[in-house]
């Protein structure tokens, strides 16, 4: 009898029978793959998927590859088929090629390569997604034109500004100069994993920033005659007023990058020497929301769980702008979403779409406000609602109502810890019996920069750099901190992607009792840590001992 792959997981010690069992009684309900069942579960990681996939399809498994080492492999292989079909040929030896895939049982892009390479023998090897587009967009920084020499090539000629946009950006071979810039800026912005772009003018320059990581580094100074050339095309890509340089505009941008669907959110305002250009980039392929992948330790990710199993109750998530509120709530969301709940959700505006959940966007121009929104969708029988924001009284009476009706309420609140958030909502309005009759908890969070796995390196902190955390040497893992020192793949940082910090206070009888007294924050948060909270620079100083962060991106958010 043929093995299953939850046979093999089982044997590898990732599955324990039960869990096999339990799993597959899920799938037979919601009629998903059951990869996507135990990674939503958190029962297995996508590589201990992968391993046991290439033992069932009797195929290699390699986590990682080396870009510097394909480049005669790569060329044999079209660009167009390397784009659409996410395959990488990546080792070359006489006759024998090894090609990279990420799904044995698509078998289309497979018997494409072997269309395309007849008379090889070919070795197909199984690579995580993730490390497959990563070397795409590697080799496309190195074989697309460079901006550079876009910037030598650009004569004042802006070219076919009506050039269509459905084909994937980075082709470049045919473009003319302005949009090719446009279109090189985007794409690299993709492949350096940058939230935002920025293009703005000044009077004798021109620069082009990215925030990666929540950091923004300058990456091209373009001359300032092409200004005037980059608005207009990113206007016309967003369907905006080209004739319009006297008043802020939005609009939106769909492309496809290496294969990836990118919707890019564009703000343009006019400024002293010209108009400012800020996109947003949503990367809608990468995204995968789990709570598992958020960064949280066992016992806080145990409590958030019995918080959102909950059948009815607020739970709001505090912090600044940009400190990953809403991917908190999202994952919290993919979690919950089975075919057994009804999920509504007022959001402003909608930046991810997750199959299986309504997603409502607001428009205050015309009156769809957060508060007439959510008592819309309070009359379609919803189980579980989120609320974008609570921003007054209004919004935050109508949740808490929502809650007392039966339903699970998540939303948001602008404020620096988990403790003022009561007293934020005391101030809106809101009475104190309320509160404690109605949220389960406060989360508040910040997003620290990861140390790059690539140039990793320990080092033994000073006694005034263990001051500043408030830590001893014994403290410490074999005396040890770490730190990135630069390298290529994190762009000389010594950081290479983000995780989060989290303070978590539960809505308990110790922490009820001083909110029904008035008591103020700073009362709450000592309560409240009495009973097990720790702060966010705490939760920061755990990661930085475990070798997760360092000690400057903890002290910078907190």
């Amino acid at each position: 009898m043929k093995k299953t792959l939850g046979d093999i997981l089982v044997e590898d010690g990732v599955l324990t029978e039960k869990d096999l069992q339990d799993s597959l009684k899920s799938q037979a309900k919601s009629n998903a793959p059951l990869t996507h069942i135990l990674q939503k579960k958190g029962l297995a990681g996508e590589v201990d998927i992968l391993k046991s996939l290439a033992k069932l399809h009797s195929l290699e498994f390699q986590e990682k590859l080396e870009l510097e080492k394909m480049e005669d492999a790569f060329r044999l292989v079209p660009n167009k088929l390397i784009q659409k079909s996410r395959v990488v040929p990546f080792a070359l030896n006489k006759k024998t090629i090894k090609v990279a895939i990420s799904d044995p049982t698509d078998l289309h892009p497979m018997d494409d390569v072997r269309t395309f390479l007849r008379g090889y023998r070919i070795e197909f090897v199984l690579v995580p997604e993730p490390e497959i587009m990563r070397i795409i967009h590697q080799h496309y920084d190195t074989t697309t034109s460079d901006t550079k020499e876009l910037m030598d090539e650009m004569d004042g000629d802006f070219g076919d500004l009506g050039d269509a946009l459905d084909s994937d950006a980075l082709d470049l071979s045919n473009e003319a100069p302005i949009i090719k810039m446009v279109n090189v800026i985007l794409s690299q912005a993709v492949s350096e994993r940058a939230s935002d772009i920025h293009i703005e003018p000044y009077e004798k320059a021109l620069i082009v920033r990215y925030r990666v990581d929540g950091i923004l580094h300058k990456v091209l100074s373009p001359p300032k005659s092409y200004h005037a050339g980059i608005s207009t095309r990113v206007k016309i890509m967003s369907n905006l007023n080209i004739a319009e340089n006297r008043l802020p505009q939005d609009g939106r941008i769909k492309l496809k990058l290496a294969g990836k669907d990118v919707d890019i959110r564009v703000s343009i305002i006019p400024c002293q020497y010209g108009e400012r250009i800020v996109m947003r980039v949503l990367n809608k392929t990468d995204q995968k929301y789990s709570l598992e992948t958020m960064g949280l330790y066992s016992d806080m990710l145990k409590t958030i769980r019995e918080l959102i199993y909950r059948p009815h109750g607020i739970i709001l998530v505090t912090g600044p702008t940009g400190s990953g509120k809403s991917t908190t709530l999202y994952s919290a969301l993919s979690e919950l979403n089975t075919e057994e709940r009804n999920i509504i959700t007022c959001e402003d505006p909608v930046e991810y779409q997750i199959d299986g959940i309504s997603q409502m966007q607001m428009q205050e121009k015309i009156g769809l406000t957060f508060a007439s929104g959510l008592r819309a969708i309070l009359r379609q029988d919803p189980d579980v609602v989120m609320v974008g924001e609570i921003r007054d009284q209004e919004t935050a009476r109508i949740s808490i109502q929502a809650s007392l009706t039966g339903h699970l309420v998540f939303s948001t609140l602008h404020t620096n810890d988990a403790a003022s958030a009561v007293t934020r909502l005391v101030d809106m309005g809101i009475e104190p019996y309320l509160i404690t009759s109605t949220v389960l908890g406060f989360m508040a969070q910040r997003l620290v920069r990861t140390i790059c796995p690539d140039c990793k390196t320990p080092y033994k902190p000073s006694a005034k750099e263990l001051e500043s955390l408030g830590i001893k040497s014994k403290d410490l893992k074999n005396g040890h901190l770490h730190k990135g020192v630069g390298c290529s793949s994190c762009m000389q940082t010594g950081y290479k992607g983000r995780t989060g910090i989290y303070e978590l206070l539960v809505m308990d009888n110790a922490v009820k009792q001083e909110v029904l007294r008035g008591s103020d924050s700073n009362k709450i948060l000592e309560v409240a840590k009495a009973s097990g909270l720790s702060v966010l620079r705490e939760y920061g100083i755990k990661k930085v001992i475990d070798g997760v962060t360092t000690p400057d991106e903890v002290l910078r958010v907190t």
